[in-house]
């Protein structure tokens, strides 16, 4: 199984000593982390894309150059670009560019986002927001596909101006993006991917991990009722956490509180509360923060439910002090990637 951290570059008051990283300052501990996180031999480094003022990252491409062009083997990828609202025809160019960059080490991860700030930013209509995505991604593959057999793309759609006999450049590495679509655990999102034939990775943000598994039933079922090799595409997992050799738990329950009082209060939520944090982080529940060992278990027990190929974490929710973000990466990287290594020994598949 492959391991990984991901940030959306948080630059939240902290809700502990009240100090407040500066954006500038961010972008190096990102740069830190992504440098800890490949010499610690974790697998994926992610970038998330938001346009609000609690988070430092609203294009992930540069950042994403910056940590490829300081490490070595790590992939680097978005975690998600908010698709809906881009041109696919610039994100593959700029993903195919970070891809020749890095040495074929980048990744494109499509979403429609948790929030809708860049909706009204760019123009995008709201009302048009299943159109919008189906559109954009059935392009973005189209783009990719034509670029795997080295030919121009005609192409043309409601959103964008149309492409007659195109050839768009720079390709990637072999010619080829690896494209993940992310999604919340809606079952549409799931039978979408599926259909798609591309790798697709669960945010588990909150409730019972083991409700997921119908989700990833589904994509395996929907993938292969499509006629794609099911067992060639991956799914991941991407969730919060922290790991430390103590106190994790503790430490991280301030900031889990922190974003989930803000999201339940602009979304109409019940507030978070300790009963409810504690449900999380018990082996069956989303929240991944403990020892190395206990980390661990609870991500074998998710394999148990999903049979998932890859598992990363956002560790800085709400601006986890730094210090404690790279331990945590340490640790994930030295004491629990060889737990789960000795279960569950990395196989490389073939991207469809």
């Amino acid at each position: 199984m492959e391991l990984g951290v991901y940030s959306f570059g948080d630059v939240h008051q902290n809700p502990v000593t009240g100090e407040q990283v500066s954006p500038q300052q961010r972008m190096a501990d990102l740069l830190e982390r992504a440098r800890l996180a490949d010499e610690v031999g974790l697998d994926y480094f992610g970038l998330g894309e938001h346009h609000r003022p609690e988070y430092a990252i609203s294009s992930p491409i540069p950042v994403l150059a910056a940590a490829a062009a300081q490490t070595k083997n790590i992939k680097v990828g978005s975690a998600v670009t908010v698709l809906s609202t881009e041109d696919p025809v610039r994100v593959y160019q700029q993903f195919s560019t970070l891809d020749l960059l890095s040495g074929g080490r980048a990744e494109l991860t499509a979403g429609r986002g948790s929030f809708i700030e860049s909706y009204p930013l760019f123009g995008a209509d709201l009302n048009d927001y299943e159109e919008l995505y189906e559109e954009k991604i059935a392009l973005l593959l189209a783009l990719n596909e034509a670029g795997r057999k080295e030919e121009s793309i005609t192409w043309s759609g409601k959103f964008r101006p149309a492409l007659e006999d195109a050839t768009i450049y720079p390709r990637p590495v072999n010619n080829n993006l690896d494209i993940w679509i992310a999604t919340g655990g809606t079952p549409s999102s799931t039978a979408r991917a599926a259909a798609l034939g591309t790798n697709v990775i669960y945010a588990l943000l909150g409730g019972a991990v083991s409700n997921f598994a119908r989700h990833a039933q589904l994509f395996r079922a929907g993938a292969a009722q499509a006629g794609h090799d099911s067992t060639a595409l991956k799914v991941g997992v991407s969730a919060v956490g922290l790991v430390g050799k103590e106190n994790a738990t503790e430490t991280f329950y301030p900031y889990w509180r922190r974003v989930m009082e803000d999201i339940a209060r602009e979304r109409g939520f019940t507030p978070p509360n300790r009963i409810s944090y504690n449900m999380q982080t018990a082996p069956a529940g989303a929240i991944y923060a403990g020892t190395p060992e206990q980390v661990a278990e609870k991500i074998l027990l998710t394999h148990q439910h999903m049979g998932h190929d890859r598992h990363i974490l956002e560790m800085d929710f709400a601006s986890v002090p730094q210090k404690d973000v790279l331990k945590s990466i340490e640790l994930f990287g030295t004491e629990v990637k060889p737990l789960i290594d000795a279960e569950l020994p990395t196989t490389k598949k073939v991207n469809a």
